[in-house]
């Protein structure tokens, strides 16, 4: 049974900073891909981020150049650097495994979120 608990979330003002960890284990040949995705109240479920076990890193559009994922080889535990924070970034982040980055979130498995919450 794949595993992955989130942490790091938080309140920080517009402009600042915040890093997300996930630590996950019980990975299946099935899990190719680790990532992030977000939950805002009212809205869809939205990708942020995934890395591939091949190395490859997938960023949603709204938060291109703002948000980086890490990750060690095993994917033990993926890291989400989240900078230039803004108010449309709040949301619950889940740490998400699976198949494929598009489909984290809908497939695969993910853990309980982590509350990011950003101020104006």
């Amino acid at each position: 049974e794949v595993q992955l608990q989130a942490s790091g979330g938080g309140s920080v003002q517009a402009g600042g900073s915040l890093r997300l960890s996930c630590t996950a284990s019980g990975f299946t040949s099935d899990d190719d891909a680790i990532g992030w995705f977000r939950q805002a109240p009212g809205k869809e479920r939205e990708g942020v981020s995934c890395i591939r076990s091949n190395g490859r890193r997938y960023y949603g559009d709204s938060v291109k150049g703002r948000f980086t994922i890490s990750g060690d080889s095993a994917k033990s535990t993926v890291f989400l650097q989240m900078n230039s924070l803004k108010p449309e970034d709040t949301a619950v982040y889940y740490c998400a495994s699976g198949p494929f980055c598009i489909s984290l979130g809908s497939t695969g498995s993910w853990g309980q979120g982590t509350l990011v919450t950003v101020s104006s």
